[in-house]
């Protein structure tokens, strides 16, 4: 039913007059004529008696003004509580993918702090590679991703909003620590690797093959799932491995691990949020976007270097 076809019917009934009827819509006589008759053709039905100097309802038009004035209440009552939710405090459940580079560094405090600011949210996070959480976006089973690739996917639409390196890492007494390193040397050293759907893992694939390697011309040995894995792998001396520098600052820091550098190859990606396409945004997600736009670039784990990368 068109509400404004009978707010246009009701108007006329309470005024007894089409023009009185126009003065108090804010629109012109033939308008409020049109919406009527609009009405009565699509009941098919007369709803107005127009024969006498003022406009009177008939039985069925009687009728309609009754059910009309309950339909108007409530849509005026839905409209309110709408604006009221627009404008008031934010309160629900967010659901939230990240992988597992982000997720370890960036994400929970973000979450932590986004929810100390929101009371009345609830968040739910999980923890899956890059993928994964690209799916279950696509999928609408969360509504946010917040991945360290981009892989291209017909159902989800990035959004960059803060920056990270993909490093080479190795004991601090191992033959590549503090080097700069020819690609092809990667190929005599067994390499700890991520798991296939890995951020990390996709990077470094797509910098090697530019550089004239593929992956599995290396050593791999060791797939060890995700980023923890790899990285205590290495820590206990069990070879090298590319990960995110966020996800090693305190390690390099502290000389528990040392980094190398390969020549031509460029470490450098964007963490991304991931939404799905043609899918209308909730209040609360369109709130943390915004709210992670204008504090994950600041952290320092997540700053993009300066160092210059020699080919």
């Amino acid at each position: 039913m068109d509400t404004r076809q009978l707010a246009a019917f009701c108007a006329v009934v309470e005024r007894r007059s089409f023009s009185h009827a126009a003065e108090q819509l804010g629109v012109t006589q033939p308008a409020v004529s049109l919406q009527v008759r609009a009405l009565e053709k699509r009941l098919g039905t007369q709803l107005l008696d127009r024969s006498g100097r003022r406009v009177e309802p008939t039985e069925a038009g009687r009728r309609l003004y009754r059910g009309a004035q309950r339909l108007l209440t409530l849509e005026a009552q839905m409209l309110d509580e709408l604006a009221a939710e627009a404008e008031g405090e934010l309160t629900g459940s967010l659901s939230i993918g990240a992988s597992t580079g982000p997720a370890a560094i960036v994400v929970p405090q973000l979450l932590c702090e986004f929810q100390a600011a929101h009371p009345g949210v609830r968040v739910a996070l999980e923890v899956h590679d890059t993928r994964t959480v690209v799916e279950l976006v696509a999928e609408r089973r969360l509504e946010l991703g917040i991945v360290g690739a981009a892989p291209r996917h017909r159902g989800v639409r990035y959004e960059p909003f803060a920056y990270d390196e993909v490093v080479l890492v190795c004991p601090p007494g191992h033959r590549f620590a503090g080097r700069d390193l020819d690609v092809h040397e990667l190929v005599s050293e067994t390499l700890v690797v991520m798991q296939e759907g890995a951020g990390v893992r996709r990077i470094v694939e797509d910098e090697l093959r530019r550089l004239g390697l593929r992956l599995r011309d290396l050593d791999l040995r060791l797939e060890l799932g995700l980023q923890e894995s790899v990285r205590s792998a290495v820590l206990a001396g069990f070879g090298v491995t590319f990960i995110s520098r966020a996800a090693v600052e305190s390690d390099l820091a502290a000389g528990a691990l040392a980094e190398a550098r390969v020549s031509g190859m460029n470490g450098r990606r964007e963490i991304s949020l991931a939404r799905g396409t043609g899918r209308v945004s909730s209040r609360i997600a369109d709130a943390f976007a915004e709210f992670a736009q204008g504090r994950a670039p600041t952290p320092a784990a997540f700053r993009t270097t300066d160092r210059a990368r020699t080919a």
